[in-house]
């Protein structure tokens, strides 16, 4: 289970140890989705870092504060900035930055209350209403079983093309055969 941090009892070595571990994670990420849990229960959200775990994506609270310092020192966000208000949680992508879109939709589906404040795909920053439309980008899995597909079509009409002019040259052969027998 995670810590849920508190500044005020944490001194300073601690919240320079906090910040530099969102700085790493923030630097390594792939995909972030900033969300808003307030109002929803622990079992709710339990479930919720199942989902995201099982999916290999880490979900964390944070502290605005420290999270707004971690994102600063790494650059390039700062239209996420305005965002860290309220509870935070953020979810980290390190493989596949779509996924979480996907678990975050479905979650939301069943607790009204559950929020996106904003998202960062491939270090393009998205409002959080933009949830619907991220749900729908393809993982990363799809988009390589995609390509796999285009690149066999090819190769399989080359095959079949193969094929037919084998039996086209085995079909004028028999003919042969049979002339010749006749």
């Amino acid at each position: 289970m995670a810590k849920i941090i508190h500044t005020i009892t944490m001194n300073k070595s601690e919240k320079e140890q906090e910040i530099a571990l969102i700085q790493e994670k923030v630097s390594r990420a792939q995909g972030m989705f900033f969300t808003d849990f307030a109002g929803i229960n622990v079992a709710n959200i339990s479930e919720l870092r199942n989902e995201f775990r099982k999916a290999g994506v880490e979900y964390r609270v944070v502290k605005n504060t420290l999270a707004r310092k971690a994102i600063q020192n790494v650059g390039g966000y700062d239209a996420v900035l305005d965002k860290l208000v309220g509870q935070t949680g953020i979810a980290f992508a390190y493989d596949d930055a779509a996924v979480p879109a996907k678990i975050i939709k479905k979650f939301k589906e069943k607790n009204e209350k559950f929020s996106l404040k904003a998202a960062v795909l491939e270090k393009q920053v998205y409002d959080g209403s933009k949830l619907d439309v991220l749900a729908t980008l393809p993982s990363r899995s799809e988009v390589v079983a995609s390509i796999l597909g285009s690149i066999n079509a090819p190769i399989t009409g080359i095959v079949g093309a193969v094929n037919a002019v084998l039996r086209d040259v085995v079909g004028v052969l028999d003919a042969i055969e049979k002339k010749k027998a006749a």
